[in-house]
């Protein structure tokens, strides 16, 4: 038929678009938690290029994309359907996957997309769990080469939607998928961005697991408070929260994205994706400090001194110099550390100087004569007084 012909042609031209290569922190923060084969749960509305994602990190990864509507099958479709031998009583009834996990398992590598998830029956979801987590279909277990990843919409958009239950969603790293207008327009004029594949640096990755594993267990050592607490409402529930599961996988993120040198943006999704907002943001600020510079080399070279450029950071170095000085005061620790404040102000606000330099002034012993520094410091902080005392 001609004029089928033609539309096919013209539907070939529509469909004939390009990729460009692109910064965009979800994908990013999606690619680089498919790597560390975790499992994602995209969360957005209808529309907005969920699965389209998904279509170009499949290809991205040249992993082939096995697509489950999850909310359209039966428990038995992951748990297995029971088919009975020749004698059920002395070899048991085996629990037969559907087609979909056996091809996976032949092909031995894929990604495997839940969709619409949150519209999926709480026995639906129950039977997820060994998928998800296990990788446990039935009697087949996926392999190591594929990654799972998953969508869902709000409740309030979702047709007959459901909250997630607690054991599944804190089985996820959970992203929130939103549109991005330019890229929308220049997609539709045929160019949408590329997802390009975490560059992990193969000299970094005994450096980067150290990193992780002292950030989360220094936090959690500090606050115990966060190791496990599951929130009292059931839409809370159904998203990230803290556990020693999700506290794994916070770990496991932070390990691959220091690895790769992932931007702050993107960290930042990650881990609040996985803990949720108020755990994730406690961690960020825990990172933030493990690189900080050891308060006693500034003290023993406080001309080499580099400090960080962000006020809430430079605030906490200085304080933890004086408090260095405080537990350990001696002339010398004292004079090193007006000097590091010296040069503080030389690079930075001064008003950061205030609390600690007033504090070091008080550690001053009667023997102590004032630094030639604090002359320097005299017009930014008005220290010299409390010092002479």
């Amino acid at each position: 038929m001609p004029t089928l012909d033609t539309a096919a042609d013209l539907l070939k031209l529509l469909y004939d678009t390009e990729t460009e290569p692109r910064d965009d922190a979800q994908l990013e923060a999606l690619t680089l938690a498919v790597a560390a084969d975790l499992p994602v749960l995209l969360w957005g509305e209808p529309g907005i290029g969920k699965t389209a994602a998904l279509d170009q990190l499949a290809a991205a990864l040249d992993l082939p994309l096995t697509t489950v509507i999850a909310s359209v099958h039966e428990p038995s479709d992951f748990a297995g359907l029971p088919i009975p031998g020749d004698d059920p009583a002395a070899q048991g009834v085996a629990m037969a996957p559907p087609d979909w996990a056996v091809r996976l398992v032949k092909a031995g590598r894929g990604l495997l997309f839940l969709d619409e998830l949150s519209t999926a029956p709480p026995a639906v979801q129950a039977a997820l769990l060994r998928v998800v987590l296990e990788r446990r279909i039935g009697a087949l277990r996926l392999p190591a080469g594929v990654r799972i990843v998953a969508a869902a919409n709000p409740r309030g958009s979702a047709a007959d939607g459901w909250e997630l239950s607690a054991p599944l969603a804190n089985r996820f790293v959970h992203l929130q998928w939103a549109h991005r207008h330019e890229v929308v327009v220049r997609g539709l004029g045929g160019v949408w961005p590329r997802t390009r594949l975490p560059e992990l640096d193969a000299g970094r990755l005994g450096d980067a697991v150290a990193f992780a594993r002292r950030a989360v267990c220094g936090l959690l050592a500090a606050r115990p408070k966060l190791v496990h607490q599951l929130p009292a409402s059931e839409s809370r529930r159904g998203g990230a929260w803290p556990s020693p599961r999700s506290w794994d996988m916070a770990l496991r993120l932070v390990a691959f994205a220091t690895a790769a040198g992932t931007s702050r943006e993107v960290l930042s999704m990650l881990v609040r994706g996985a803990v949720g907002d108020g755990p994730g943001l406690e961690l960020l600020a825990s990172l933030d400090r493990l690189d900080l510079p050891d308060p006693e080399e500034l003290l023993e070279d406080p001309s080499a001194a580099v400090l960080p450029e962000r006020g809430d950071l430079r605030q906490a170095v200085l304080d933890a110099v004086v408090d260095a000085v405080r537990r350990r005061p001696t002339r010398a620790r004292w004079d090193a550390a007006w000097a590091v404040l010296a040069g503080a102000a030389a690079t930075g606000a001064p008003d950061l100087l205030v609390v600690p330099a007033t504090t070091l002034a008080a550690l001053r012993e009667d023997d102590w004569e004032l630094p030639d520094t604090i002359e320097r410091l005299a017009g930014v902080v008005s220290v010299a007084r409390a010092g002479a005392r």
